[in-house]
């Protein structure tokens, strides 16, 4: 019976579901996109990527040997390990761009490669194929007897005759055959896609102003994305807010550190200073106020731990404390950079991406986090700077203490 292949994307984003033999791999590709370009430092992203793989796979059963040759990552499996499991920790790794099974040939002769190729189309698919390919080969060895051409000819041509119901489309394929000559001879016809992105911790170290919502875990997920560790930050408001509110920033966490690495989260008691803010603050005013506080005990925590930026899950007009008049009055009570990486992103946006990194189900339990507790009826939308501060000036006598009293009952959860 034939299998016809019937797909919309391109071969570089086919999944694994195609492979009908995973236990005929012991070896991975490891592809990367934008380290590529890095020039002479990309060594540096190499081995950085190295590192997050090898930690990654520490928590699978198996042992593995994560190395590099010029321009190519590889994994290989040294004792017997589960084929899902791998490659579902790599993909949790921040700069691979795809995950490549591969077979590992020795460079016999031509018709050596020959065989070996109808035998791994035999065990990768099982049945007859139905669908177009191409052979793409990359002959970075040039002590072959064959060049790039003559191999896509020779493998092209030997696949054509074991299975007639292929056909060859060179500009839109539905499978691509590729060959790469290197040390030995890497054969794959398969990429599974990554997460993109470069290695965490290449590119700083961040704060993270983590609530209890569907939007600042995902921002964290995004900002991590682009190579920066991240220590988070939540404010607990004991006994309007219960440990299972807590509980549930924890687990959030837990779902991002799978993909951002270990996490300090800081728990802040805020309690004192809302309740506070409540008392001798205009209730419009209340949000604002408590943000600017929220990102003052940020920055604070920040310089402790050598963070160079903020990061919060805010999106303009999504609500009363994310106009840009909001955001400004916001931003003006921290010296340091505050990266949104969800600015222009809307509601449904940040919702679907939080259903695939598994943060989703998670924040929409219904435990209350504590600015919603003390949110207010009418927030103002247009808040003026000179106002706020003055308001702000009616905590002059107690604030100092709240902060310090904040600052020595901090809880730090290892994550």
């Amino acid at each position: 019976m034939s299998r016809n292949f019937n797909l919309k994307n391109k071969p570089e984003h086919n999944t694994e579901s195609r492979i009908m033999n995973k236990e005929i791999f012991k070896d991975f590709l490891i592809k990367y996109a934008e380290i590529g370009i890095k020039g002479k430092n990309r060594y540096l992203f190499e081995d950085a990527l190295i590192a997050h793989i090898q930690s990654a796979l520490s928590r699978v059963e198996g042992k593995f040997s994560v190395y590099k040759t010029p321009g190519r990552i590889f994994v290989s499996a040294l004792e017997e390990f589960d084929f899902d499991e791998t490659v579902d920790a790599i993909k949790h790794v921040f700069g691979v761009a795809g995950i490549c099974p591969i077979i590992r040939l020795e460079k016999g002769d031509p018709e050596d490669l020959k065989k070996s190729t109808v035998e791994y189309m035999h065990k990768m698919y099982e049945d007859d194929l139905s669908c177009t390919f191409k052979v793409f080969a990359r002959r970075e060895s040039k002590n072959y007897p064959l060049d790039s051409m003559q191999i896509n000819a020779v493998v092209g041509e030997v696949i054509l005759g074991e299975f007639p119901n292929l056909k060859v489309d060179v500009h839109h394929p539905d499978m691509i055959v590729y060959v790469e000559v290197r040390d030995h001879i890497y054969l794959y016809s398969e990429i599974i896609p990554g997460p993109g992105g470069m290695p965490v911790g290449t590119g700083g170290h961040a704060m993270l102003l983590l609530s209890g919502g569907i939007d600042s875990p995902v921002a964290g997920y995004m900002i991590a994305k682009r190579g920066v560790s991240l220590d988070a930050v939540y404010f607990h408001a004991p006994p309007y807010t219960s440990e299972r509110a807590l509980q549930k920033v924890v687990d959030l966490a837990k779902i991002i550190s799978k993909y951002t690495g270990p996490i300090k989260l800081h728990v802040i008691n805020f309690t004192d200073i809302q309740l506070a803010i409540y008392e001798k603050c205009p209730h419009d005013e209340l949000t604002i106020i408590m943000r600017r506080y929220m990102m003052r005990i940020a920055q604070h925590l920040a310089e402790e731990c050598g963070a160079l930026a903020l990061v919060t899950g805010e999106s303009v007009g999504q609500v009363a404390s994310q106009t840009l008049a909001s955001l400004g009055c916001t931003n003006e009570v921290t010296d340091l950079p505050v990266l949104r990486p969800l600015i222009a992103f809307d509601k449904q946006d940040i919702v679907e991406i939080s259903e695939k990194i598994g943060t989703y189900e998670t924040s929409i339990l219904p435990y209350e986090d504590c600015c919603t507790i003390f949110v207010a009826k009418h927030p103002v939308t247009k808040p003026l700077r000179k106002i706020i501060e003055r308001h702000e000036g009616n905590l002059s006598e107690v604030i100092d203490d709240l902060l310090k009293a904040a600052y020595e009952t901090e809880r730090i959860i290892e994550i």
